[in-house]
């Protein structure tokens, strides 16, 4: 392994969630393309795949091996049905994010009508004792995390 070139979600309305990470969450939208090619049929496995694809970067973060941090996706064929996103379901997925003070972001996105799991929890123990954190949903239900590192990391 060299290093990651992205993590990626599905999400049902690419605009929409393109909004919500751009907008709400600042980052910075790199890429959008429709994928409607035999690569992309073979890569996913769906012999009549069409896909939506954003590739987005968080301001300010080191790029490696790719010009972006996340990729959301959308299949516009075949469409897929929602599943159940609950985190503690083998195969859940969480995208942590650091923030400089979590409960002025929470403030701030709960405001904007963001659904929060919890407020920022103070991190008793580990490395990061000292510092915050909360879980929170995106429009497709996904799991995303705010973390407020302790003082001094």
């Amino acid at each position: 392994m060299r290093g990651v070139w992205h993590f990626s979600f599905t999400v049902a309305d690419l605009d929409r969630s393109v909004a919500f990470y751009q907008g709400l969450l600042g980052f910075t939208l790199v890429h959008r393309q429709e994928q409607d090619n035999d690569y992309t049929r073979r890569l996913v496995g769906y012999p009549d795949a069409v896909l939506r694809v954003a590739q987005l970067a968080v301001p300010g973060q080191p790029r490696g091996v790719s010009t972006h941090d996340l990729e959301l996706v959308e299949y516009v064929r075949p469409r897929g049905a929602p599943r159940d996103q609950a985190r503690h379901l083998p195969g859940a997925a969480h995208l942590a994010l650091t923030v400089e003070d979590a409960r002025a972001e929470h403030a701030r996105l709960s405001a904007a009508g963001v659904t929060f799991v919890n407020p920022p929890a103070e991190i008793t123990a580990g490395v990061n004792k000292g510092g915050y954190a909360c879980y929170f949903l995106d429009p497709d239900e996904i799991t995303l995390e705010l973390v407020q590192p302790p003082p001094g990391l």
